[in-house]
């Protein structure tokens, strides 16, 4: 049972209320718990490692509200900065210094990003990206992959994974034929194929966009030289590489997935831990690109709330931390992550039930199948329903896992020893 024994009836009236006046009485499909079963807690409040919903019960957290929560939640610096941008006034719909302060200290993490605009969130981060890369280069098709999700703009809604994924839709109603029809899907990991889509298509592949490792189809690290492969065939066709670090960004490492392959993108989309917690995103790379953009180029883009005081304000205190104490945080989270991952992993196989365990950095996955999971079909062949099962005792027992086999789970600085521990008691518990 979590840590109160009360019981869930506030969160439950919670639930019945919202569902009176929200879809499904949630703002976001996955938190409605369809795929997993059981009843969502309502949070109150979060702190550190863990989140307390409205009915007093503590719940260890393993989604830090998609990725963001790096440093944990309510993280003081971040707290106290966004408490003082706001006395100072909460938007203002004109320039301000922070957000160059901020900009430089994503330039300075991110090498291959010379400039950047920020918006609101990641899907306009993505949306942008492709925007740009397609009026930068005077082409209409997009190369994306199964399983990665770039936000809920049309044309990206095409085989997305995440919440599409989980909720067994294809695709989604209300997007035309002919708003999707310049998007190539193709599986994740397999260059045959983009070589084949550049073959089929000359001179009119705009970009290849991709998470560098997956995170919306569940954790789906790249195989090797498959980054390094797709950099040479975009230059070689003069088409844009997107690197969508907008989950990667600043939780593999300081400078992403891009440093920590060794890849220098076109073009790279950031959101969540950039802005500590708040509604951030940005979307930069080379400067000749970024500059096809309004008010320099032809290419409009805009958002009133694009570089909001209050997202900056957090965003630069949760950057200059993960700056300062590097050396520490990075090193720290690999060790605890792999102390969650894989002893869960083992107390499976002690119990004999399947699972395969793919991590990179402070990001996991449990997949239920047996077989190696590299790309969203061998992802598919998840047992969604033993998933379910687990997800269920593991709430039980206090531990709030993404509700969804097919999203990452995340591990922050504010997770430790004690954490671990009562992880993998929650685990053997639930196993048995």
């Amino acid at each position: 049972m979590p840590v109160s024994d009360s019981p869930h009836h506030r969160s439950r009236q919670l639930q019945q209320r919202a569902e009176r006046l929200l879809p499904g009485g949630v703002d976001s499909p996955v938190r409605a718990f369809r795929a997993v079963g059981g009843e969502p807690p309502f949070v109150e409040r979060a702190e550190g490692a863990y989140l307390f919903d409205a009915d007093g019960n503590r719940y260890l957290d393993y989604f830090g509200s998609w990725g963001p929560m790096i440093l944990g939640h309510a993280f003081p610096a971040a707290v106290e900065a966004i408490q003082q941008a706001a006395a100072r006034g909460a938007s203002f719909g004109a320039s301000i210094a922070a957000e160059a302060d901020l900009a430089e200290l994503v330039t300075k993490c991110f090498p291959s990003v010379e400039k950047l605009r920020f918006v609101s969130s990641g899907t306009e981060a993505c949306m942008s990206a492709i925007r740009l890369a397609r009026g930068f280069t005077g082409r209409n098709f997009v190369i994306k992959f199964e399983g990665c999700y770039h936000g809920h703009s049309d044309a990206m809604l095409v085989k997305a994974g995440s919440g599409v994924a989980t909720l067994g839709i294809p695709g989604s109603a209300g997007v035309p034929a002919e708003t999707a029809q310049h998007t190539l899907a193709l599986p994740f990991n397999d260059l045959e194929a983009v070589q084949q889509a550049f073959a089929a298509y000359p001179g009119a592949i705009a970009c290849v966009i991709v998470e560098p490792v997956v995170g919306n189809a569940g954790t789906i690290p790249p195989a090797a030289g498959y980054l390094e492969e797709l950099r040479a065939l975009t230059t070689e066709h003069g088409a844009l590489l997107i690197l969508d670090e907008v989950m990667t960004g600043f939780r593999l490492s300081l400078g992403g997935a891009q440093q920590l392959y060794g890849i220098r993108p076109d073009l790279t989309t950031l959101g969540k831990i950039i802005g500590g917690g708040l509604p951030c995103g940005a979307f930069g790379g080379r400067a000749d690109v970024m500059d096809f953009l309004a008010p320099l180029g032809p290419v409009y883009q805009a958002g009133t709330l694009s570089g909001n005081p209050l997202a900056m304000a957090a965003g630069i205190a949760t950057l200059q931390e993960l700056m300062a104490r590097e050396d520490v945080i990075y090193p720290a989270l690999e060790k605890t992550t792999a102390a969650i991952a894989d002893g869960v992993a083992g107390i499976a196989r002690e119990a004999g039930v399947a699972l395969t365990i793919n991590r990179v950095g402070s990001m996991f996955t449990w997949f239920f199948t047996a077989g190696a999971v590299t790309d969203f079909a061998s992802a598919s062949a998840s047992d969604t329903a033993a998933f379910g099962q687990f997800h269920r005792a593991m709430m039980e027992a206090g531990v709030w896992l993404p509700p969804s086999q097919f999203e990452a789970a995340f591990v922050s600085t504010a997770h430790g020893a004690a954490e671990v521990e009562r992880t993998l008691a929650a685990a053997r518990s639930a196993f048995a």
